[in-house]
């Protein structure tokens, strides 16, 4: 009898019962962290530029909004290149008390889907901390799915992540911040951590692979976390090796899998071909700049803001009056508070949060599902959508295009992206669609692909009949797009293939892809 598992059950099932008594308010919440940041950060650099004890004062002795309008005042809005321009290149070089207190040790690097050089994120010793706690609150939420068994939680936890062997430059660590996280693991969790601290520092992507998969018959595996399209090669490439058929003969327990950095939609059908029976999945939000969300409840129709532990959210409607066509955000915004969205309405995502980042354009947009429970689902980036001729097409319409497409035609689609090209006179998209499994009829996946999106957006529909007249589909082994990441060093960890390639990325893809697979133009 699972004796431990069943005391931690009983226990996380209490904990979440008293979690449920207390009333969310969003308002009051995000109030009382932004004021908790600007008390903690008001000596800095930072802070004494910008205000931080007219922000404090304000919340104390002003009217109940008077502190975020004195922030939207006196603190400007940041991208990357603007903040690391202006502050975090110090912080990078050791100085100290720039954005945050103190030294700042460790450096998430980070390059997104869409920029060449990586992006050097602050991770500090509360952000640090605030990411284990929201990971604690997240393992206690797996009360709310009372139909996983007690022995579940006393099976193995594996999560395929960067290399927790960081680099040492200058005073500083960096690394991806999935090895910097595993790094730091607390002591009470190392017993269900896999796939080991040796095996985790590795660095090589395809070595820790295969080290995991000579590893894995040996473990009892109940939890998998990581990115789908990782995961679901590690699966493959297990049951390959052991030459079983599902990856249940190999961790029969398996019974929860933590996914997140893109939608799970397209890859579920592929995915669940590699399981013997159903399992339960759950979205996370784990960012670099920080934990921001998470699947709460087995009903919940997206992920539940964190709203108290170390981050302060805003949100720019994203909209013409507040983006360029190609997604770059105008110099004086409109921004909310979490009590001022609406349901059903795109946001491109600020954060300020205890690592030192303020009014940073994370560049992920949003959608509210539910208001009163702060519930979002990602719906892409705010310069990863095509609007060539105002077809205004996000990642959220191709994800839901494929994945409607792919069942109707029992594909497993395990890459796609997309490219908005000249077409003389007007405009067309190319598809490009990595696919396991020879004898894909590339005319009708793109006639499919196309018949959706138009039922999904009436902008793109109207398009197709007048600026957008052609679209285009390349079928490609789903190898090629990891050659592409390979190429660019970016296999594993928290890389994922961009959905819609630009500019440049466009004749480096187009150059690549013509090494090797012919493109087909179905007639339209």
């Amino acid at each position: 009898m699972a004796i431990l598992g069943t005391l931690l059950k009983r226990g996380i099932r209490l904990t979440n019962a008293v979690q449920r008594r207390k009333k969310l308010n969003p308002f009051k919440a995000q109030k009382k962290t932004l004021l908790r940041l600007v008390e903690k950060a008001r000596h800095t650099q930072f802070g004494a530029k910008y205000g931080f004890d007219e922000v404090l004062r304000e919340g104390h002795f002003g009217d109940q909004r008077a502190f975020y309008d004195a922030y939207k005042r006196l603190v400007p809005i940041y991208d990357y290149n603007k903040i690391y321009g202006e502050w975090w290149h110090r912080s990078l070089a050791g100085e100290k008390n720039v954005t945050w207190p103190g030294r700042v040790k460790y450096f998430a690097l980070s390059s997104g889907t869409s920029e060449a050089a990586s992006k050097y994120i602050p991770v500090t010793k509360a952000m640090s901390k605030a990411i284990q706690k929201t990971s604690i609150r997240q393992i206690l939420t797996l009360g709310q799915y009372t139909h996983l068994p007690a022995s579940l939680y006393e099976k193995g936890y594996l999560m395929l992540g960067g290399s927790t062997q960081l680099n040492a430059r200058e005073g500083h660590f960096e690394g991806d911040l999935s090895g910097i996280t595993a790094s730091q693991i607390p002591f009470w969790f190392q017993r269900f951590y896999k796939p080991g601290p040796s095996i985790a520092r590795e660095r090589d992507w395809g070595t820790k692979l295969d080290e995991i998969t000579q590893q894995a018959a040996d473990w009892d595996i109940g939890y998998v976390v990581g990115v789908p399209a990782w995961i679901q090669l590690l699966m493959e490439k297990i049951i390959a090796h052991y030459k079983v058929k599902t990856i249940h003969d190999i961790w029969p327990n398996l019974a929860v899998f933590c996914h997140g950095g893109v939608s799970f939609e397209p890859y579920k059908p592929g995915f669940e071909k590699l399981l013997a029976r159903p399992i339960t999945y759950i979205e996370t939000y784990l960012a670099s700049e920080g934990f921001i969300a998470y699947q709460t409840h087995p009903e919940a129709e997206g992920m539940q803001l964190v709203l108290n532990n170390g981050i302060f959210h805003e949100f720019v409607p994203f909209t013409e009056a507040n983006f360029s066509a190609d997604g770059v955000m105008v110099e004086n915004p409109q921004t909310l508070m979490i009590d001022e969205v609406e349901e059903g309405k795109e946001y491109a995502l600020l954060l300020s949060t205890c690592s030192g980042t303020w009014r940073y354009l994370i560049g992920d947009t949003i959608r509210f599902v539910s208001k009163k429970r702060a519930e979002i689902v990602i719906t892409g980036r705010t310069k990863h959508f095509l609007s060539l001729c105002g077809e205004h097409l996000s990642v959220d319409n191709m994800n839901k295009a494929v994945e409607l497409s792919a069942r109707e035609m029992h594909l497993n689609v395990r890459e796609f992206t997309v490219a908005g090209i000249n077409h003389d006179p007007l405009f067309a998209h190319h598809w490009y669609v990595g696919v396991e499994g020879d004898d894909v009829d590339a005319d009708q996946l793109c006639n499919r692909i196309d018949a959706h999106l138009k039922e999904l957006n009436d902008d793109y529909a109207t398009e197709r009949q007048h600026a957008l007249k052609n679209v285009f589909l390349t079928v490609l082994p789903a190898q090629r797009f990891y050659d592409w990441m390979a190429a660019k060093g970016k296999m594993g960890g928290q890389h994922k293939f961009p959905r819609v390639l630009k500019k440049e990325q466009i004749k480096e893809w187009e150059a690549f892809v013509a090494a090797g697979t012919p493109s087909i133009h179905p007639d339209k």
